[in-house]
This record gives C-alpha cells, sequence and structure tokens, in this order.
C-alpha cells in the first residue's frame, strides 16, 4: 500500500510489478538477475483518484501514460531489484502528488500605458539605427 496523503491511499492490488534484466553496470550480474522493475498503475480505473486528479496526472506522466490508461514507471537506476522497487514506488507517490496541486488561474492583465508608450519609443530608435546603416547616397 502506497500513501500519498491523509485521504488517497494506492492499494496493493492496483499496482503489477514485473522484473527485467537492466542495461548499465553490474558486471557479469547483470546477465543473471533481472533488477529493473516496471510498476504499472491503472490509473484510469483506480477508485482511489479523483477524475480531475486523474486528468492532471495524465498531462504529467507524458509518455508513461499509455492508451489503456495505465501509468507505466521503469527504474533501473541501482544494481539491488528492491531498491528500484522501491525508487519507483516513490516516483509514483511523487508525480501523485504533483497532481493532486491543482494549477493557480490566470488572471489576464493588460499593459500599462507607460509600457506600450516605452516600447513603441524602443521601436522607433531600433528602426532609426538599422535605416542609418544603409548604403550612402553620393548624390544627397
Amino acid at each position: 500500500m502506497i500513501r500519498i496523503n491523509e485521504d488517497i491511499t494506492i492499494q496493493d492490488w492496483e499496482l503489477t510489478e514485473s522484473f527485467v534484466r537492466s542495461s548499465g553496470p553490474g558486471g557479469q550480474n547483470v546477465n543473471k538477475v533481472s533488477t529493473a522493475v516496471e510498476l504499472r498503475f491503472e490509473a484510469a480505473t483506480s477508485p482511489s483518484l479523483p477524475p480531475p486528479v486523474k486528468t492532471r496526472l495524465k498531462r504529467l506522466a507524458g509518455r508513461r501514460w499509455t492508451l489503456e490508461g495505465a501509468l507505466i514507471i521503469y527504474c533501473e537506476e541501482t544494481r539491488s531489484q528492491a531498491r528500484n522497487r522501491d525508487l519507483a514506488r516513490d516516483r509514483l507517490a511523487d508525480l501523485i502528488r504533483k497532481a493532486l496541486v491543482a494549477p493557480k488561474r490566470r488572471i489576464a492583465t493588460r499593459p500599462t500605458l507607460g509600457s506600450k508608450k516605452r516600447r513603441l519609443k524602443a521601436k522607433k530608435v531600433r528602426g532609426e539605427v538599422k535605416s542609418m546603416r544603409g548604403k550612402v547616397d553620393p548624390d544627397s
């Protein structure tokens, strides 16, 4: 069971773990032991998460979200299967905690009159500098 906060806990039956051979350091051990973990969480059908959290989680997950609505976290950082399993569960919990925070609504603002005038003045000055760079006409 993964405890996200006081209200939300992910039960073990919602998670599927599969262990595969890892790449990277490990010597001969890397060819014998399946240390990398692939944690699969069926987020779209999970009763633990409210719908707005699911939509934010989908956006945060990006490529890790499958077409079936599962969130897949792959971890092969360490040479220990148990440590990789803990890291994957921690990453899942962190991702869900980020999805719990509702983004602030943006309040539309208008530029001030002074800032508009400063911008136009800067454009005019820049245009004058560029116009002085042209070829010099010998007749005038």
